[in-house]
């Protein structure tokens, strides 16, 4: 079975599956359809299948022309009936693996993507996990789930973790370009994974197990939240001190080694880097394990959409105005440039809390046509129409490309920019975090 598939895989006529078509799931999908392989996804959202099925695609970074030559060409699908799994030799479990409000993981989506997986699954079929999560996922949660039924891990069918590195709306590091971390539960799902992902991708390291691939994404992102938890509170203590953290920040990074600069902001929002963590700090308390900076850092970048308001209540009560009644305009929603993705979104949560002391929150983002906070549906108004209807504070959230921040600077009465939109400018009204 592993030389049949492994030539298979090579030869690229292995049929390939991909669970959950969200951000991580529809490019490795129509990655490897380019490459030659017949591609099925499955997704139990029936009307994100439908508009897929139509050619539509509901991301930035994959067109609707490529996923219609594609189809055209025979090599993509998409479905909602799990049952197309039994088809596939490959099948990639792309899908959420968010926190419950009590910060603990939350596998609801990937236990129903396992129960789908092992209700078809055959002998021969290798089945690896993108989504992150803790570490043991693989050999405690899913390893016992896919073998209940007598087929086992490593000699009737792989089993193996390959951590998803996606970075929405980033042109330089496209899918195909980033290496590839494979660890399997043995070394033949480890080379069947690597394997696949070859066929895709510049480089695959793999590491000697699935439980060091796991841990391997957890690093990465919890490394980039500790940091912006330190750039953060560096920016509060600057400002205590009367000292440009920006100016301290381009300075520091002059130096060609041992520094590596990150910048402060609103807070953090995505999937990875406000969950990611939380993953390793529960897993290391269930082995009595204390990790102090993870959790620091997270208070830390948790509490910045507060401090954003108050920085916007000291800049109205410049203008001898409270927030309450106040108009307050953000410019951006999005988690980060570029890109729709509201998940976790600091701006969402500066929204919300301006709601709650009463101001009236409008707000402006390209990618981001609604959102909803507090229960509130709010619409994407043009940054020209609200500054023609007049706000009495505008605040700077997402550092969209080719939008006219200069714009904000001439016409808002007050300004709050949560990071380097408006660097080059020096106002009396324009206030920085």
């Amino acid at each position: 079975m592993f030389d049949a598939l492994h030539e298979a895989i090579g030869a690229r006529r292995a049929r390939t599956g991909v669970i959950g078509l969200g951000y991580v799931g529809l490019p490795l999908l129509v990655e490897l359809a380019k490459a030659g392989f017949e591609a099925i996804g499955f997704d139990n959202d029936a009307e994100r299948i439908a508009a897929l099925g139509r050619g539509e695609s509901h991301l930035a970074g994959v067109s609707d022309a490529e996923l219609q030559a594609l189809a055209a060409a025979g090599r993509l699908r998409v479905t909602t009936d799990p049952a197309g799994l039994a088809e596939v030799d490959t099948i990639a479990i792309c899908v959420p693996t968010p926190l419950h409000k009590t910060r603990e993981p939350d596998l609801s989506h990937l236990a129903a993507a396992v129960g789908d997986v092992a209700r078809h699954l055959r002998r021969g079929q290798l089945v690896i996990l993108e989504s992150t999560t803790w570490p043991g996922t693989v050999e405690e949660f899913m390893r016992p789930r896919l073998e209940a039924g007598g087929l086992r891990a490593g000699r009737d069918f792989f089993l193996a973790y390959s951590p998803e590195r996606v970075d929405p709306g980033n042109r330089e590091w496209p899918v195909g370009a980033i290496p590839r971390v494979v660890g399997g539960v043995d070394s033949r799902s480890t080379r069947l994974a690597a394997a696949l992902y070859e066929q895709i991708v510049a480089s695959v390291v793999p590491v000697s197990s699935a439980r060091v691939a796991e841990t391997v994404k957890l690093l990465e992102n919890t490394f980039r939240a500790v940091n912006i938890g330190l750039a953060n509170e560096f920016a509060l203590m600057c400002r205590s001190l009367g000292i440009n953290v920006w100016e301290v920040i381009e300075a520091a990074g002059t130096k060609p080694f041992g520094f590596m600069p990150f910048h402060p902001g609103p807070g953090v929002g995505g999937h990875c880097i406000p969950v990611d963590p939380f993953y390793l700090s529960w897993t290391a308390r269930q082995s009595g394990f204390e990790s102090r900076f993870i959790e620091l850092a997270g208070q830390v970048n948790g509490a910045m959409p507060r401090y954003v308001v108050e920085r916007i209540g000291e800049a109205l009560n410049s203008r001898s105005q409270a927030i309450n009644g106040a108009r307050v305009h953000l410019a951006g929603m999005a988690y980060k440039p570029g890109v729709g993705d509201t998940r976790e979104s600091p701006a969402v949560e500066v929204a919300l809390l301006l709601r709650e002391r009463g101001a009236t929150v409008s707000y402006s983002d390209p990618f981001v046509p609604r959102v909803e906070a507090g229960g509130v549906v709010l619409s994407h108004l043009s940054l020209k129409a609200a500054l023609a209807d007049g706000v009495d504070c505008a605040v700077i959230t997402t550092h969209h490309p080719d939008v006219d921040y200069a714009r904000i600077a001439d016409q808002a009465p007050l300004v709050v920019d949560t990071g380097r939109a408006l660097a080059d400018v020096s106002a009396d009204h324009i206030f920085r975090i």
